[in-house]
């Protein structure tokens, strides 16, 4: 499927001759790997074992994922064939598929990936271009990631008498308005001196970046919508059926109302992850939305805080770990793991995505890294050989233990050692499936789909959603249609 992307072009025409004239003395057994600068170490770590007739050399591209897409962009448009491998963010696989940089996965490996892996995953890895008789993997899942409902067990167990979490955002509202109650009702009987921050705020991802998108469509697709129509991307599905409207106006109700909810959080619309990862580790949340790493942070700041930067002030139970965890220390064991873990669900706990109606499954928006292989390359077969490698079960395994990347196998959710290292694995597991995976719209221009949406959300809460409805079909439209913004 092809859509205009002139003024990319225009951009990666000026640069095509020094992509063209990269590094060719590369030796011929050697396998060209660009990855992104802060996931390096892991991947090299595997790549070390890779070597059935072809050693990798890993590249290291811009930390940042905009950053890693234009220099990649640049290098592949130009020709570059030092290029055999690079990794995709979950969002490119239709931009680089489309412009023919991304070869399509061989058949009998497509084959295997729809047996061994994950279905969200596998579908962001996946695209239909102009001459396929059907959609087909372009890049092989490396890691997979999605977002969990983060809580304070303990006070749901004290002030709302029940120690699950909401199934849904109306509910969460509720539950969070009684327990910021109840907290302060509590305070009032203590001396100042001993009064905690009352935990009203709701940590999620307000400012306007990508994170903010993919609030809004893990809320909508919850909500029985779409951006963009899945088996026709061309077509806009925000307001084009009353259906589809009324979902997306309830998705934008339930992103206003937690925005304005009393005691929200006054920086919600200019929070990114780690603000809303500090929120909760600092006592001023009971609920979050955020990605499986704050578990391991929670894990290791409440372990290792000291009097004079106490990170998690509620959480006095963790300081028996606090070697365990200790910056320089060896890695925990699978019991000491098991220990630490039990302790910190006292008061920490995961739980599904919420959802938004109770009839509907909950969605989360997936994250995550694909490796794809250059048609740029000259090294095809090696290249292939150098994916297959560094995307194996040993490979997503040893990503999961020693970088905490979910994998997108499924079968090693049932791994001992990774069910250690991830006490959520079944959910992860549950989340990654066709069922309760988000995929984010599939489409060649997601960049400006992207800017333009978050352009629209911000900031979070100040606009009518009946209004809002209108104004995001419409960016949509135009981002399809090339108007937008240069990516």
């Amino acid at each position: 499927m092809v859509m205009r992307r002139a003024a990319l072009a225009a951009v990666l025409v000026a640069v095509a001759p020094l992509a063209a004239a990269c590094g060719s003395s590369v030796p011929a057994d050697t396998v060209t790997a660009y990855v992104p600068g802060n996931d390096a170490a892991a991947i090299e770590a595997v790549a070390a074992g890779c070597s059935d007739g072809y050693r990798i050399s890993v590249v290291r591209l811009p930390k940042d994922a905009d950053g890693q897409r234009l220099q990649l962009a640049r290098r592949l448009a130009g020709g570059d064939a030092s290029v055999d491998v690079f990794t995709m963010d979950v969002t490119w696989t239709a931009e680089f598929a489309d412009a023919g940089w991304a070869a399509p996965v061989p058949e009998d490996l497509a084959a295997a990936l729809r047996t061994t892996t994950l279905g969200g995953p596998l579908k962001t890895a996946t695209w239909r271009r102009d001459g396929d008789r059907e959609p087909r993997p372009y890049a092989v899942p490396t890691w997979t990631n999605t977002q969990l409902l983060w809580y304070r067990s303990d006070l749901l167990r004290r002030y709302v008498k029940r120690g699950t979490a909401p199934r849904t955002w109306d509910q969460l509202l509720a539950d969070n308005a009684e327990v910021a109650r109840g907290v302060a009702a509590h305070n009032a009987t203590l001396p100042r001196a001993q009064r905690i921050a009352v935990p009203s705020y709701i940590m999620v991802q307000g400012a306007q970046y990508e994170g903010l998108v993919v609030w809004f469509n893990s809320v909508l697709a919850s909500a029985g919508g779409s951006v963009l129509d899945p088996a026709d991307p061309t077509r806009v599905t925000l307001t084009d059926t009353p259906e589809h409207r009324a979902a997306t106006v309830r998705a934008l109700r339930v992103l206003k109302a937690v925005a304005t909810a009393p005691g929200a959080d006054p920086s919600l619309s200019n929070n990114t992850e780690d603000p809303a990862r500090l929120g909760m580790e600092r006592g001023q949340a009971t609920f979050a939305v955020n990605w499986p790493y704050v578990y391991s942070s929670m894990r290791s700041n409440a372990s290792t805080g000291t009097d004079e930067n106490q990170q998690v002030p509620f959480f006095p139970e963790m300081r028996r770990f606090a070697g365990l965890f200790a910056e320089g220390a060896p890695a925990p064991s699978a019991d000491q793991l098991a220990r630490a873990n039990r302790v910190l669900a006292k008061r920490f706990a995961f739980a599904p995505y919420p959802g938004v109606e109770t009839a509907l499954p909950a969605r989360s928006t997936l994250g995550g890294m694909n490796l794809a292989v250059s048609t740029r390359s000259h090294k095809t077969d090696r290249a292939w050989r150098a994916v297959r490698c560094l995307t194996s079960a040993a490979a997503q395994r040893q990503y999961a233990l020693k970088a905490s990347q979910a994998p997108a196998l499924a079968a090693l959710y049932d791994d001992a050692d990774l069910r250690s290292a991830f006490p959520m694995a079944d959910l992860l597991r549950r989340q990654l499936g066709d069922e309760h995976a988000a995929p984010r719209p599939a489409t060649p221009v997601y960049s400006t789909l992207s800017t333009m949406l978050a352009a629209k959300l911000h900031p979070v809460g100040a606009w009518d959603p009946e209004k809002l409805a209108d104004e995001l079909a419409e960016a949509a439209r135009k981002a399809l249609a090339g108007e937008g913004l240069v990516p």
